[in-house]
C-alpha cells in the first residue's frame, strides 16, 4: 500500500471511530452535540469528566472507544509524521505539477527508457531546446532525471497518454530490450499514425523487424559506434569535422533541417531561382522529396516544392534566416 493510500485509510479509519462514536452516545441517552463532544474528549484522553452519569453499558462503551480511538489516532498521526518527514506529501505535490507541466507540452519529444542510451538522447534534445518527456516503469531510476517524467509501462496505452503522446512531435523507444521496443512502436503507431517514431535496436536481425512494427527510423548503437571508432581510423580529419558540426554547440557552424512551408516564397522555384546561397548565406547540402527520395548536393536546376526537406549548413544567422525564408 502507498503512502498516499495508508494516510487515507488511517484518516477514514479515525473518522469511522469518531462516528461509531457519536452514534453510541446518542443511543446511551445523549444529544448530538454532547455525544460528539463526549466522542472527541474521549478519543483524545484529554481527562474530561463525562457530561452525564454513565451505565454500565455506557462504561464499557467508554472503555472500548478509548481503546479503539487512541490506536486509530495513535496511528493516523504516525502515518502523518511519516508522510510528512519522507516528503511523501511534497513528492505528491510535486507530481501532480509535473503532471500539469506535462498537459501543457504541445511538440514534444518522448523518450522511452531512462537508461545509458536514455540519458544521451535526452541531453541532445534537451541542448536543442526541444521540450521532453521521459518514460520508464522504473521509479528508482527516474529519480535523478531532470525532465518531466512518467512511471510506468511505455507499451500501455495509458502510460502514453499520460506522456500525451496525442500532442508529440516524436516519440523513441530506446528501452533495453527489442521486443519491448516492438511493442512501444506497436501501441504508439496505433495511436498515432503520423507521429515519428525511432527505435532502438540491440541485435542486427531485430532492425527489419522493428521497421515493420512501424518505426520510420532503426538506430543499431553498437554498428553506428563502430562505425563512428573506424571512421576516426580512416577518415579521422572528417570524421572529426562532422562530429564537431553534430554535437558542438560552440562551433560557428551548424547542420539544420528545414520544412518548406506552403506558403514560402521559394516553394515551386529552383535552386538556382530561389537564390538560397545569396539570400542567406547557408548552403543547401541535401533535399527531401515529400516522396521520401534524398537528393544529396542537388544541382542548380532542383525544383524545391512545398513539403519539401532541406537540409543545409551555416552560422546559427545564417541557418535562422534561411528558416524564415523557407517556412514563411
Amino acid at each position: 500500500m502507498s503512502h498516499w493510500r495508508r494516510l487515507t485509510w488511517a484518516l477514514g479509519l479515525l473518522f469511522t471511530v469518531l462516528v461509531g462514536g457519536t452514534i453510541g452516545y446518542l443511543v446511551l441517552g445523549f444529544g448530538l452535540v454532547d455525544a460528539m463532544y463526549q466522542t472527541v474528549t474521549t478519543v483524545a484522553t484529554v481527562g474530561f469528566r463525562e457530561l452525564r452519569p454513565l451505565s454500565t453499558v455506557g462504561k464499557f462503551f467508554t472503555m472500548g472507544l478509548i481503546l479503539v480511538g487512541v490506536s486509530s489516532t495513535l496511528y493516523a498521526f504516525s502515518v502523518l509524521i511519516e508522510t510528512l518527514i519522507e516528503g511523501r506529501l511534497f513528492d505528491t505535490l510535486g507530481r501532480r505539477r509535473m503532471e500539469r507541466t506535462i498537459n501543457s507540452m504541445q511538440d514534444h519529444v518522448i523518450i522511452c527508457g531512462w537508461g545509458r542510451v536514455g540519458r544521451s538522447i535526452a541531453s541532445e534534445v534537451s541542448d536543442a531546446r526541444k521540450p521532453l518527456v521521459v518514460v520508464d516503469s522504473a521509479a528508482d531510476r527516474l529519480a535523478d532525471c531532470p525532465y518531466p517524467t512518467v512511471v510506468g509501462d511505455a507499451t500501455q496505452d495509458a502510460v502514453l497518454t499520460k506522456a500525451r503522446i496525442e500532442r508529440a512531435s516524436a516519440l523513441i523507444a530506446a528501452v533495453d530490450a527489442d521486443a519491448a521496443n516492438s511493442f512501444i512502436i506497436l501501441s504508439a503507431r496505433a495511436m498515432r499514425p503520423d507521429l515519428f517514431i525511432v527505435a532502438r535496436a540491440r541485435s542486427f536481425d531485430s532492425e527489419e523487424k522493428l521497421r515493420r512494427a512501424g518505426a520510420d527510423r532503426v538506430v543499431n548503437p553498437q554498428h553506428i559506434g563502430g562505425a563512428r571508432m573506424a571512421a576516426f581510423v580512416l577518415r579521422p580529419h572528417v570524421a572529426e569535422f562532422v562530429d564537431v558540426v553534430m554535437h558542438d554547440r560552440n562551433l560557428e557552424f551548424r547542420l539544420e533541417e528545414l520544412l518548406i512551408g506552403p506558403s514560402s516564397p521559394i516553394a515551386g522555384k529552383t535552386l538556382r531561382d530561389a537564390r538560397v546561397r545569396d539570400r542567406t548565406g547557408a548552403l543547401v547540402l541535401a533535399v527531401r522529396e515529400q516522396q521520401g527520395v534524398l537528393r544529396t548536393n542537388p544541382p542548380a536546376d532542383t525544383t524545391i516544392e512545398a513539403g519539401d526537406l532541406v537540409i543545409a549548413i551555416g552560422t546559427e544567422a545564417e541557418l535562422r534566416d534561411l528558416a524564415a525564408l523557407v517556412e514563411s
